[in-house]
């Protein structure tokens, strides 16, 4: 394999964990350049192999030159020069024998291992820590979405309750003797579970929040496609939310213009945002030309916890997916 090809990231991985660049990329040639485990596995079972850097061979032109002529006299002062030059540097230095160098052979075999062992080590923290946060978030996952289930349970629950009541109610018109025609007229729709918000919002702010967070799932799922658009929609209906909790008593940002461009770009394309202002409390105003929340109807709880579920619905990557 041309050292060329060899992924550069697991080379500096190796040199990281102690290796030589020419054992990186040695080891991942032999090993196929396929992970950083195989590279290190060759290094180990390769450990008493000596790596070198090879230089390049490089041709070099030889010119010949005349050698100087000295006399016998010369010839036997420089003898005797070297001679005093090699015995002097053979006591600094002092000898050194094959005792030694096995030593140091040994020193630096046992400084290899350690690396080897510490990069090991290294490694399986890693990949431990990368388990973990799996198993982390696994289990956020599942939280979320048992979550998820008993909120719809609860809902669903409340929507039956609901129904049970209304219809003690009509045996108890019908027992009075009104009509049927007229119950059924005044009789709201029931198959949608955010059209019964007058209902369902006469109920505790536990209940509130859950058909709140109906709605955004409910947005999130028909337009799983346009997560960009949701999210941006989400972001704008918690603006709306903000300001009116800071400045209750200012009209301006109790009214909303629905045909206003930036509300239609953001929040008007999706029938769920519209419906979730009105379970806020908005109503349509002026020929339906406005959203309109008016004094008597802020209510600080049911908006703060408006506020609550759009922060999870904007923080949580899989709010309202889990649970289809």
């Amino acid at each position: 394999m041309d050292a060329s090809d060899i992924n550069r990231s697991l080379v500096s991985e190796l040199e990281a964990m102690g290796f030589s660049e020419v054992q990186a990329t040695k080891a991942l040639c032999s090993s196929g350049n396929s992970s950083l485990e195989a590279a290190v596995n060759w290094i180990v079972d390769h450990e008493d192999e000596t790596f070198n850097d090879e230089m390049p061979m490089v041709s070099v032109d030889i010119i010949e030159t005349p050698t100087p002529t000295f006399d016998s006299e010369q010839a036997k002062l420089k003898a005797q020069e070297l001679r005093f030059d090699f015995i002097l540097k053979f006591h600094e230095e002092g000898p050194s024998t094959q005792e030694e160098r096995r030593g140091r052979e040994k020193l630096d075999k046992e400084r290899e291992k350690e690396r080897i062992r510490a990069g090991k080590e290294r490694l399986a923290t890693k990949r431990m820590a990368e388990e973990n946060e799996r198993k982390r978030f696994e289990a956020q996952r599942k939280t979320e979405k048992e979550e998820e289930s008993r909120a719809r349970e609860r809902i669903r629950q409340k929507l039956q309750q609901d129904m049970a009541d209304r219809r003690a109610r009509l045996g108890s018109s019908l027992n009075s003797g009104t009509s049927l025609k007229s119950i059924k007229t005044s009789e709201p729709e029931t198959k949608n579970p955010l059209k019964v918000d007058s209902a369902v919002l006469s109920g505790n702010l536990i209940t509130k929040k859950e058909v709140l967070m109906e709605c955004l799932r409910s947005l999130r799922r028909q337009h799983k496609a346009e997560d960009m658009k949701v999210q941006r929609a989400f972001k704008t209906l918690l603006v709306y939310v903000r300001n009116i909790v800071s400045n209750p008593d200012d009209g301006k940002f109790r009214k909303i213009r629905v045909s206003n461009p930036a509300f239609q770009a953001r929040v008007g394309l999706f029938k769920e945002g519209v419906q979730f202002l009105e379970l806020c409390g908005f109503e349509r105003a002026e020929k339906g030309d406005f959203l309109v929340l008016r004094s008597d109807k802020v209510d600080m709880a049911l908006l703060r916890s408006a506020g609550m579920v759009l922060h999870t619905a904007i923080t949580n990557p899989f709010f309202g997916l889990l649970s289809m």
